[in-house]
């Protein structure tokens, strides 16, 4: 079992049902063969633009689905590798939760990311591994 750490894009996705990546997103996050980890960056964000777009009902039920899913929230370490990131991708700009994916996958030795921001995740170099494998496809 591969483990992958998650990025907002498809959390999103999976929670708004007009989301054109909807479906994809749905099928990349039930996949059996991959152990999901989602940083708390992540969590944050998702959690602000689901109750901008979609309202409260929807982000309560975004956040009690978490119930059963793994997440994990930065250690000293990854805070600085986290501001390093965003210091050098600036011209991206890469933010704080998209940097939060780079240092947690680095932390747990993980290549691959589910994003659905493939030109930036493309373009990162991290640490522990050539390049990730993006998905969904």
């Amino acid at each position: 079992m591969a483990l992958a750490i998650v990025d907002a894009g498809p959390l999103y996705a999976v929670v708004d049902n007009d989301d054109r990546a909807h479906d994809r997103s749905t099928a990349v996050l039930r996949r059996r063969d991959l152990q999901l980890v989602i940083p708390t960056l992540v969590v944050a964000e998702v959690s602000y633009m689901v109750g901008l777009r979609l309202g409260p009902r929807a982000e309560s039920q975004f956040l009690r689905g978490l119930a059963d899913l793994d997440t994990e929230a930065p250690i000293a370490a990854d805070w600085l590798r986290i501001a390093d990131l965003v210091e050098q991708y600036a011209d991206f700009p890469l933010g704080g939760a998209d940097a939060s994916v780079v240092a947690l996958a680095e932390r747990l030795r993980s290549d691959v990311v589910l994003t659905l921001d493939r030109r930036h995740f493309a373009a990162i170099r991290p640490r522990h591994c050539a390049a990730f494998q993006i998905l969904p496809d």
